[in-house]
């Protein structure tokens, strides 16, 4: 993968310049996109900003975002040439931090289920993970030095997973969403993927504008001394499989080793009423989000999508208010369960990455956390018998995003130490 900081450090030396690194993202696209597939269009002829934190960086954007002058497609032919005349602000603020966006990346149709043809960057016959497919597979596979994606149930820590990349949802709203294909108001996030998690809070701290998010001289601390962890096995959303099982265990003794402390934690039981009410606030808001194509193109609508807004067609305003109640309740206890911690460690997805393209993998160790707002990073690192990689999960109180990229920095250094 391509360090974003290497880079950077590279044109501040003398050793290259922003138009050279840029280049030579071009050239390992060229090189790679046909093995992966990740990307729906390319500006061969990208020019690097010459000021800027992230000059020199070269930025791939998930389909469902707008970048002025390039298609927005939303993995679906209903938009099929659409081109907007303008950015989302998010595009904005990576262009005003220096970034330049070359590519878009592949997404399942409006960021639902729909899988893509892309390919996972460690081994074709596998799943990228979805719906940020091409933004997770485009890192992981050393393509691009960052790229951005959408979650609105587990489309960026599931993907980063599967594809080995180091990726960020960080709490609600930190950035915005305006100029994204909405699928759920209430959950939609835009998320970061990055070769690491150091890359990954230097990118996120210059886009938002929020310096203290840096890691400290741009690096995991040194160890673990005085870091409380708490471990959730989040068993209301069922048993991992032993690749995941295997990850957390082997992240928990890494991170032990090093020095934090772990903190075994129990779920009060009104996480797992949450958990399953995600549905309930997803499907109400997307009945609305996507009125006008269901209505008007609902035979271009991907079949899995078509089905599920079928089904959200009946989900009452009762419920939806009741499950916003809920949704409430939990906050506050995740809030009381985290406190005097760091941060939690928990599993990023439910194994490796499925076999075949048919499905975009399972979201359930994600969806509460994507209810919550509170930040989530996935740290890549470990691998699994047949090469594939399978991340942890660590997620912090809603704002503390420096805790959750400092823990995440921690275990992951502490992983690869007792590779």
């Amino acid at each position: 993968m391509i360090s974003i900081l290497d880079i950077l450090h590279r044109i501040e030396s003398g050793r290259t310049t922003p138009q050279a690194a840029i280049a030579a993202t071009l050239d390992r696209i060229e090189e790679k996109e046909p093995l992966v597939r990740a990307l729906t269009h390319l500006d061969s002829g990208a020019r690097a900003q010459e000021e800027g934190p992230l000059r020199g960086i070269a930025l791939g954007v998930k389909d469902i975002i707008d970048v002025a002058g390039m298609p927005t497609g939303m993995g679906s032919p209903i938009y099929k040439d659409w081109i907007p005349r303008g950015d989302a602000p998010i595009t904005s603020m990576l262009r005003r931090a220096g970034a330049t966006p070359i590519a878009k990346t592949t997404t399942t149709a409006f960021a639902f289920l729909d899988p893509t043809e892309t390919l996972n960057p460690h081994d074709p016959a596998y799943s990228p993970g979805g719906s940020s497919a091409g933004s997770a597979a485009a890192v992981g596979a050393g393509m691009l030095p960052l790229t951005i994606g959408t979650q609105t149930g587990g489309s960026v820590i599931r993907p980063a997973s599967y594809c080995g990349a180091a990726a960020i949802k960080p709490s609600y709203r930190l950035l915005p969403t305006i100029g994204v294909k909405c699928y759920s108001w209430a959950l939609d996030t835009i998320g970061l993927f990055a070769a690491s998690i150091p890359d990954l809070a230097y990118a996120l701290a210059h886009v938002a504008g929020r310096p203290s998010l840096r890691l400290a001289n741009d690096k995991a601390p040194s160890s673990g001394a005085g870091l409380r962890i708490g471990v959730l096995h989040q068993d209301f959303a069922g048993p991992p499989e032993d690749d995941s099982a295997a990850a957390l265990a082997f992240a928990m003794r890494a991170a032990e080793k090093n020095g934090a402390t772990l903190v075994p934690l129990e779920a009060p039981q009104i996480l797992a009423e949450a958990y399953a009410i995600h549905g309930i606030i997803q499907d109400y808001e997307v009945n609305q989000a996507l009125a006008y194509e269901y209505d008007n193109h609902r035979d271009l609508i991907a079949p899995i999508l078509r089905g599920a807004l079928d089904e959200a067609r009946k989900v009452s305003a009762e419920d939806y208010d009741a499950a916003r109640r809920t949704a409430h309740r939990a906050r506050k206890a995740v809030g009381a369960m985290l406190e005097g911690l760091d941060g939690v460690i928990t599993f990023s997805s439910p194994g490796a990455a499925p076999a075949g393209l048919g499905s975009t993998g399972n979201s359930r160790f994600n969806r509460l956390w994507t209810l919550m707002g509170d930040p989530c990073v996935n740290v890549p690192g470990f691998v699994n018998d047949a090469g594939l990689p399978v991340g942890v999960q660590v997620i912090s109180r809603f704002g503390e995003d420096q805790k959750a990229l400092s823990v995440a920095a921690f275990v992951e250094k502490a992983i690869r130490s007792e590779l």
